[in-house]
């Protein structure tokens, strides 16, 4: 594959050279600038790495990534870099808890084990590392035959810290010190119940200690972070704890070699020479950023990619000498619509580069994970609880009035522990399948909600919620936008495009009062449309609490037992339309006639 960054560092040399030639200076030779211009003092490494795993410990149903071919492509590379003279470690950024039923069911034990076999050598605990009680983490801790790093995670009643702050690896001779970061926006998301006995201090502090300490040992020739903060461009992080580049601008420069990030869950592939995001698609050469001297690597998610970052050590200073993100059995489906292996994102374009081959699976880890694969099959299917009726969800019926299940999915994310909110919003888009009377399983929720959309929460106030709810509540029945709304009152002129809220959680509205609703994120979070989200809802400052919708029905199932179909469904009156003079189930698609 090729890749400008090696081009680059030739295309250093021999100017380099040639300004050398050129000097009216003595003939003293010019500085070397090339690992072959040094030869043995010259120390080379390839960082390996992935991030936010989120339960992909199987390949796809198309049989993309998964831990059997990522063991494959990492024992390639590390033969290949072996037989020339250099070494390998395998970072990985973080989370890799929770997204996947199979794991999930199972507290990620195949995730950790499928670790194991493929050789990672450190990673950063990430905020999904804390869905589950400090007991799962301990023994996700036992398992794992590698740190897992967090030197701005304390203690709460001991004042220590809760993980290892990094740990030096010998690579090729080389002491690298890897100190390990977790976002401090784990406080706001995370589940109070499971991390009040930890404190999460602030990473750009804190790793400035750390740095201190390895200075003051004189532990290390080298110092790498594997963080769980997020890379947001130009320290641009909204809402979001400051990631990375914030990190990276905060620590003097030259005292922090690299960053192997996660939690913003991108490629970071920079338009070289700015900090703005390149137009990656898979295949295509990736330039990783720089702030302050310090290179910042991410590797998308899932285990889609693995991403390599050969280093080059001579006269003191660490070179870049090629990077690539490479994909793992990505697929996209070609102009006859066929899924086929590929190297482009373009589903319509997609074809079968010359060259690109199947990465086999490696049969061990095959045959390792295969049983968890299959008892979590077994799993899916244990009985969350039962309903005495039918729950509506069918696009027919769901994306044309309010129904008793778009009310108990918006009723589930609003009085979630992490959210209590007032109201709730849920788009029928979103709602993909009817329940049965009778068992519910967590199949049955995954049919429901298949497509791991996170839940959120948003604040506004009286005022703003008004403007707001005109543009969401005339949403028109048919479209996937249609809003099922759940503890208020309103009726929707939709000739004018305007609301009048009667009531929210029981109370009469004020509209000097602020009121907290719930959200999927993908309705909140701005996506190609300036100022707009999924389904046209318009974008807005929501607090994600990064767990998977079908988690929070789950939860909200299993914990009620019986789901009594009267104390969802709609009641008449609460939420009313009117267009042309005529009451109606939601704002029509055309005109009513009148």
């Amino acid at each position: 594959m090729k890749n400008f960054l090696l081009k680059g560092l030739v295309a250093s040399a021999v100017l380099a050279a040639l300004t050398g030639c050129g000097s009216d200076s003595d003939n003293t030779p010019a500085k070397p600038v090339t690992c072959a211009d040094v030869g043995e003092a010259c120390t080379q490494f390839t960082v390996l790495h992935t991030n936010d795993n989120h339960g992909r410990f199987w390949q796809s149903k198309n049989g993309e990534y998964g831990m059997a071919a990522r063991k494959t492509l990492i024992d390639q590379i590390r033969a290949e870099v072996e037989s020339n003279g250099g070494q390998t470690i395998l970072l990985s950024g973080g989370d890799i808890n929770t997204g996947v039923p199979e794991s999930d069911l199972q507290n990620a034990i195949p995730d950790f084990i499928g670790m194991n076999l493929i050789g990672y050598d450190a990673m950063a605990v990430g905020n999904h590392e804390f869905d589950n009680p400090l007991s799962t983490l301990e023994e996700q801790r036992t398992r794992a035959e590698f740190p897992m790093l967090a030197a701005n995670i304390y203690d709460r009643a001991s004042g220590k810290r809760y993980f290892d702050p990094y740990k030096i690896f010998n690579i090729n001779g080389l002491r690298i010190a890897v100190i390990g970061l977790t976002t401090e926006d784990t406080v706001r998301i995370g589940n109070p119940e499971y991390i009040s006995s930890l404190i999460f201090t602030d990473p750009t502090t804190e790793i400035q200690k750390v740095i201190q300490d390895i200075k003051d040992a004189n532990a290390a020739d080298l110092i790498f972070a594997t963080t769980h903060m997020g890379h947001y461009a130009d320290a641009q992080n909204g809402s979001n704890a400051p990631g990375d580049v914030a990190m990276a601008r905060a620590v003097t420069a030259g005292d922090l070699n690299a960053i192997i990030g996660g939690h913003s869950q991108n490629p970071v592939c920079m338009e070289p020479g700015t900090s703005n995001y390149a137009d990656f698609n898979r295949g295509d050469e990736c330039t990783p950023d720089k702030q302050n001297g310090t290179y910042i690597m991410q590797a998308h998610e899932w285990g889609k990619y693995v991403g390599r970052a050969d280093f080059e050590y001579f006269n003191g200073e660490l070179h870049l000498a090629n990077y690539q993100l490479i994909p793992v059995n990505l697929m996209a489906v070609d102009e006859e619509g066929r899924i086929v292996l590929a190297d482009k994102n373009d589903p319509l374009s997609g074809t079968l580069l010359p060259g690109t081959t199947q990465i086999e699976e490696n049969a061990g880890v095959l045959a390792e994970l295969r049983t968890y694969q299959e008892g979590g099959q077994v799993l899916l299917d244990k009985i969350l609880g039962t309903t005495d009726g039918e729950l509506m969800g069918l696009s027919t019926t769901v994306r044309h009035e309010q129904t008793n299940l778009g009310h108990l999915i918006a009723r589930a994310q609003g009085e979630y522990k992490l959210v209590k909110a007032d109201f709730g919003i849920m788009n029928s888009g979103g709602v993909r399948a009817s329940i049965s009377a009778g068992n519910i399983t967590y199949r049955d929720v995954l049919t429901v909600q298949p497509f791991g959309n996170m839940v959120a929460y948003a604040s506004m106030t009286g005022t703003d919620l008004i403007a707001y709810l005109n543009q969401v509540a005339t949403k028109t029945v048919g479209s996937g936008g249609y809003a099922q709304l759940d503890g208020i009152k309103l009726s929707v002129d939709c000739d004018a495009k305007q609301v009048t809220i009667n009531e929210i959680a029981g109370e009469t509205f004020d509209i000097n009062k602020e009121y907290k609703f719930s959200i999927p994120s993908f309705l909140a979070n701005e996506g190609s449309t300036p100022g707009f989200a999924g389904d046209g809802y318009p974008a807005i400052d929501a607090t994600s609490i990064e767990i998977a919708d079908a988690l929070v029905l789950r939860d909200f199932i299993e914990e009620k037992v019986t789901i009594l179909v009267n104390d969802f469904n709609p009641v008449a009156g609460d939420i009313e339309y009117f267009a042309a003079g005529e009451s109606l189930k939601g704002c029509p698609a055309t005109a009513v006639a009148k």
